[in-house]
């Protein structure tokens, strides 16, 4: 399994051992140490303990306390009475790890270094009639709790089984406890039948029969601009499309959903319904025909919000981007690539997930980024680094090692 496993156990035993349920089977191991532990924990030989760590290691193996990778790809994080949960894609070996075969992953931490294991929040579904089942693609989920239900809401980005990307839908699961486990609602597309806060005049006329139902979401897709096309206007009743996806709660307690929408062309905006369930039918679209992936947000006590995202190139990475605003309304100002230094051209071979505000130190903020790896989806790895303000915009720098 590439660079996971140095050690002279087989290699198709670790490939068997890597696609089982993670319920049922585990790899445990530190350096050449693997021990194996079935569901009962009637029988485990640990035969080294994992090694505690201090400081992160950007873009090395990250295992959690029993030794095993880290596996929350895309994800993000939700802090919650004196704990970090990370909820990720669970991904396996190989071409296939890109597909949903497990669901998604979620660990807790005190320091945000050593990460315990807390299983499987949000299981795929073995009935092939659900949306979300095992085979479909899901993607970035994040999880945030609301205050007023005492719920843990989890959005995600859901293309349903064998249908490509041509979906983009919306997936929603609840819960009453961080870890789980998440009970799936529903899919599906955001802002049926809704304008934008910032629509113009020609977004409402006719949309012409030439234009086609789905693109191929790439930026050399299109024909023409978006706004020439109306995608908007074309998916005015059935929904805006929605893929990258993140979220964002304001001091307020107002959360967002923020999405690639409009063949990826053009970010939207959207504030989700008080119960954080749907949306509340007020949106923004930005950044038209800018192509912005993998956005995130977050707010300085200055009251600045900010945005990080990346270019839209498929799995391979490239400049992140960077934009400022005094309102989530905008008008958002781009400030450029907030990476600098060798290899900043890639965000250090990078994309954003999630802008992690750290508990406790003020206008402390760390990037979250992932090293894909479609090939061989379970051995991508993770790329912390932490924020720095020059000027009144942020930036990052790589480090080989840093603590907090």
């Amino acid at each position: 399994m590439k660079s996971f496993f140095k050690s002279s156990i087989p290699v198709a035993f670790l490939l068997l051992v890597a696609i089982q349920s993670p319920a049922k089977v585990k790899i445990v191991m530190s350096g050449n140490s693997i021990a194996k532990k079935d569901s009962t924990n009637e029988s485990l030989k640990l035969i080294s303990q994992a090694k505690r760590l201090s400081s992160f290691l950007p873009g090395q193996i990250w295992n959690d306390t029993d030794g095993v990778p880290v596996n929350a790809h895309g994800g993000g994080i939700l802090y919650h009475e004196g704990s970090y949960y990370w909820y990720g894609e669970h991904k396996v070996a190989g071409t296939l790890g890109n597909t949903a075969q497990v669901g998604v992953h979620v660990y807790s931490s005190k320091d945000l270094y050593n990460w315990n294991d807390e299983g499987i929040a949000l299981k795929v579904s073995d009935d092939p009639k659900s949306d979300i089942a095992k085979g479909c693609v899901l993607e970035r989920p994040k999880v945030i709790y609301n205050q007023k239900t005492n719920k843990f809401v989890m959005w995600f980005h859901l293309e349903l089984k064998d249908q490509g990307y041509n979906a983009a839908l919306s997936g929603v699961a609840v819960s009453d406890y961080p870890a789980g486990p998440f009970t799936f609602i529903r899919s599906f597309r955001p802002n049926t039948g809704c304008w934008p806060v910032n629509v113009q005049k020609f977004h409402k006329r006719p949309v012409s029969d030439t234009i086609k139902s789905a693109y191929c979401g790439g930026k050399d897709c299109l024909p023409a601009h978006p706004d020439t096309l109306n995608l908007l206007g074309r998916d005015f009743k059935k929904g805006q499309m929605a893929r990258d996806m993140n979220l964002f709660v304001d001091d307020d307690g107002k959360a967002y959903h923020i999405y690639s929408s409009e063949e990826n062309s053009t970010l939207h905006i959207s504030q989700l319904s008080d119960d954080y369930l749907s949306f509340s039918g007020k949106y923004g679209r930005f950044f038209s025909n800018r192509y912005m992936e993998g956005a995130a947000m977050f707010k300085t006590t200055k009251g600045k919000y900010y945005l990080i995202a990346s270019d839209c190139t498929g799995w391979d990475p490239n400049a992140a981007r960077s934009a400022v605003a005094e309102s989530i309304w905008g008008p958002w100002k781009e400030l450029g690539n907030p990476a600098i230094g060798k290899d900043s051209a890639s965000t250090f071979h990078s994309q954003s997930t999630y802008i992690l505000s750290v508990s406790g130190k003020k206008d402390s903020f760390i990037f979250m980024g992932d090293r894909w790896d479609p090939n061989n989806a379970i051995d991508g790895r993770y790329v912390w680094l932490p924020f720095e303000f020059k000027g009144g915009k942020p930036y990052f720098k790589w480090a080989d090692e840093w603590k907090l």
